[in-house]
């Protein structure tokens, strides 16, 4: 796809819940933004975080972060094309504070288009999420959850999105669970339209 556009980063959940670069649902967002029958076909990028799978380091629940600036800098120096950044889960809190922080600031962060949380936690793990660095976050962003998404009540992702500065977007798939089971597809379909939205 030398032609392309964009490209697409694709970040994955909690390690400790056995999430690695292979887990279903990232594999359907990364069909999102590559394959010819959505229409986007950018390349992408899936890793796995510090410690996961054959990756070197352990695993910390915060200096992820990192991991996420030095595979947009990667991009960057490979590509030098604007950036989709997707992250699901754990990988969707990691995601936002790599590219909203202001110490961010000098990254690849400065190629970023859009930016897309699924499925994103405000507890999980013994861990209490919260996402300060979205109030000055100038990104078009969307939240795309489950209405059943045990790691984030609609309330608690309410709370959150109403924090967040404009442009932002929440969309709730009914009857979805935090892994999109049985709603796989319609997920696909809510993220396709919204990053043609952005992008196109």
């Amino acid at each position: 796809m030398p032609d392309s556009p964009l490209v697409g980063l694709v970040c994955h959940p909690h390690p400790m819940g056995g999430g690695t670069m292979h887990n279903k649902v990232v594999y359907h967002i990364m069909k999102v933004l590559n394959a010819p029958e959505w229409g986007l076909r950018w390349p992408v990028l899936r890793f796995n975080f510090r410690g996961t799978g054959l990756s070197e380091g352990r695993h910390d629940g915060h200096a992820e972060s990192a991991d996420v600036i030095a595979a947009l800098n990667w991009l960057q120096s490979e590509y030098n094309l604007p950036v989709v950044l997707v992250g699901f889960s754990f990988g969707a809190a990691m995601a936002l504070t790599a590219s909203c922080a202001s110490d961010a600031a000098g990254t690849g962060r400065s190629n970023l288009r859009a930016l897309a949380a699924l499925g994103l936690p405000t507890q999980g793990f013994g861990h209490t999420y919260n996402y300060p660095v979205l109030s000055e976050c100038p990104l078009p962003k969307l939240f795309l959850s489950g209405d059943h998404d045990s790691f984030a009540s609609k309330h608690e992702l309410q709370q959150v999105v109403d924090s967040a500065a404009d442009p932002k977007s929440l969309v709730l798939v009914s009857g979805a669970d935090h892994f999109f089971t049985g709603r796989l597809e319609l997920m696909q379909k809510l993220l396709a339209a919204w990053l043609k939205e952005q992008v196109q």
